[in-house]
């Protein structure tokens, strides 16, 4: 072949494509090196401000916050939209959602957890119900009035990334309905524990309350555990039980927007493969997740199950935690401010009926209970 064929070969789309497939990579390596950073605060910030408080903000508050600075300086330096083919927001949010199926041990909640399950089912519907109706009264977009409900009715972030896939939201809508989350529940670390003493609840009363209440995992342990052994144990059932709902409400929000919100007035009922093709299919890799886990820990001593979900666990915490750095560099806060008040009022009112609503629950299901 002659120097001039050679050089013939060297297309402008072959340079395009390797120019491209750079930038790409440049972004994961901004998203990795976010991440890191992100890893590195949530695991020193309680070691240098000791307290409940420090231990209890999340790393999807850290990973949102450098996500926006990232996203400032790149926009600045004019790189931030070549550099976006790397921020693999949904890769990483579908990734870490499968890993969360690793934690929830289905047998615990059959066997442990029959009050769990009552209250769960119970707040879940009432609280996503009355949340979506008041969203709608406001004039919330559907999109945004799903992650809502699902955040506050079932267990905070989680929810609402699932919820996200499910509807197909806009990614600033994730990161509001996360900010909304971890906002109402810093406070709630504090304010449960004291109401239950001013109250005087039992410690499983108040752990159920407790569980069923805030919505973020590290807030229900930290709140948990300034009560007492047996609320942070019983907190922890009951939270664990509305995680492993998530899936059903997926699979309901799925349906409800093919069939009804996004559907034409003049189109045909959306035939199975319809909903199929628009249904989450990592929701099967969490629910296959969950039963895996739930087999091996049947089979192996606890030591041994104990240390391998903490590996899948560590694994999930690092894909969030890039999907919230993504989250962050590719966020476009016109929508929001379109949004306005609303969505706060939303969400502090039904925040009020799952503070109400789980009390009760907690006072008539777990009075008497015991953890074995």
């Amino acid at each position: 072949m002659t120097t001039e064929n050679r050089k013939a070969d060297i297309t402008p789309e072959h340079t395009t494509e390797n120019s491209s497939f750079a930038w790409a990579a440049g972004g994961v390596l901004a998203v990795l090196v976010l991440g890191a950073a992100t890893r590195y605060l949530e695991q020193n910030v309680p070691e240098w401000f000791e307290g409940d408080f420090a231990s209890a903000i999340e790393y999807p508050v850290y990973a949102i916050l450098l996500g926006l600075l990232g996203n400032a300086v790149l926009t600045a330096t004019g790189v931030r939209d070549r550099l976006a083919g790397g921020f693999r927001t949904e890769f990483f949010i579908k990734t870490g959602l499968v890993l969360l199926g690793a934690s929830i041990n289905l047998s615990v909640i059959v066997t442990a957890a029959g009050p769990a399950i009552i209250q769960g089912i119970v707040l879940i519907t009432s609280v996503f119900l009355f949340t979506w109706w008041l969203g709608g009264k406001l004039g919330l977009e559907d999109k945004l009035r799903a992650l809502l409900s699902a955040a506050v009715s079932i267990c905070g972030v989680s929810a609402a990334i699932a919820a996200a896939g499910a509807v197909q939201a806009k990614k600033e809508q994730l990161a509001y309905a996360a900010s909304l989350v971890i906002v109402f529940a810093l406070p709630s670390i504090f304010i449960l524990p004291w109401l239950a003493g001013l109250l005087g609840l039992s410690p499983e009363v108040a752990g159920a309350w407790i569980g069923g209440n805030i919505d973020t995992t590290a807030a229900v342990t930290a709140a948990g555990a300034i009560v007492g052994e047996e609320a942070l144990a019983v907190a922890t059932i009951v939270k664990v039980t509305q995680n492993a709902l998530i899936g059903i409400v997926v699979v309901a929000l799925t349906a409800w927007f093919a069939f009804r919100i996004e559907r034409r007035p003049d189109a045909a009922a959306p035939a199975l493969s319809e909903l199929w093709r628009r249904f989450p299919k990592f929701v099967l890799g969490f629910i296959a997740a969950s039963v895996v886990a739930t087999w091996y820990l049947s089979t192996v001593p606890a030591a041994e199950g104990k240390a391998t979900i903490a590996v899948a666990n560590d694994l999930r915490v690092w894909f969030l935690i890039l999907a919230f750095v993504s989250i962050g560099l590719e966020f476009r806060p016109a929508s929001l401010r379109a949004a306005g008040w609303r969505p706060v009022a939303v969400f502090g009112a039904a925040a009020v009926v799952n503070l109400l609503l789980a009390l009760a629950l907690a006072a008539l299901l777990f009075s008497g209970f015991t953890v074995e």
